[in-house]
């Protein structure tokens, strides 16, 4: 079993940025792909970005892609999303997800083996 924890959320003007932690507070992340996905109000819960267990290959949605990165320290059995130039449409609710592996994350019949509890992140204009 694995407990997963976010913390940085706030709030932040256009433009700024901000870092997201994921820390497994039970278990380890070592051999588990991770991700961060974001809920805004009225929308379905969408990827953001995945990163690979072995060869941290990472993945990103079109709509972060140059502007967010993740990365992972499996020593600190935690993962990050360092969020830069943000936009008022990153306005949601961040939460980090666990599968066994990439696939599974960003496959059709995507199957999240553990959630966190989320953290908000707003942007204002």
């Amino acid at each position: 079993q694995v407990q997963l924890a976010e913390s940085g959320g706030g709030f932040v003007e256009a433009g700024g940025s901000l870092k997201l932690s994921c820390r497994a507070s039970e278990g380890t992340l070592v051999n588990l792909a991770m991700a961060w996905f974001r809920q805004a109000p009225g929308k379905e819960r969408a990827l953001v970005a995945a990163i690979n267990d072995q060869n941290f290959k990472t993945v990103y949605a079109r709509s972060v892609d140059g502007r967010f990165i993740i990365s992972r320290d499996d020593a600190k059995n935690t993962v990050f999303l360092e969020m830069n130039s943000l936009k008022p449409v990153d306005t949601a609710v961040y939460f980090c997800a666990a599968a066994l592996t990439l696939d599974q994350i960003m496959g059709a019949n995507r199957r999240i083996n553990y959630w966190g509890q989320g953290t908000q992140v707003t942007v204002s204009s």
